[in-house]
């Protein structure tokens, strides 16, 4: 399993992520703990929100390799396509990302997100 966290500052778990352009991506190590495998960093026209729809065969989110996304919000049509191209959308009020992803690889629950409408 690879995941992508979405992190604006790189630390911690961010919301919006149609929006967002910053990710931290993650593997289980040998031991099952998260290892940090890349930083994708995009310019603003290469927001999930700016290209999904577009051929997002390129998008380099997607070209990680990453079949899971934790975000601590996400719109109803976002849900969808990534759903749609096989990957789950994680939504959590967890801020830590390393301790999201490693709940996700030892496949416990993520605490859940704030309330938060989306308006999508």
């Amino acid at each position: 399993m690879r995941i992508a966290v979405t992190s604006q500052n790189f630390r911690t778990i961010t919301g919006h992520a149609g929006m967002t352009r910053r990710f931290l991506i993650y593997e289980a190590g040998p031991d099952g703990e998260p290892v940090e495998r890349d930083r994708v960093d995009l310019p603003r026209d290469q927001s999930l929100h700016a290209t999904l729809g577009q051929g997002t065969d390129h998008h380099p989110l997607f070209q990680s390799g990453v079949n899971a996304l934790v975000t601590q919000s996400a719109g109803h049509k976002l849900r969808q396509r990534l759903d749609a191209m096989g990957i789950r959308v994680h939504l959590t009020g967890e801020t830590d990302p390393v301790a999201a992803a490693r709940a996700l690889f030892a496949g416990r629950p993520l605490p859940e997100p704030a309330p938060h409408d989306h308006g999508g």
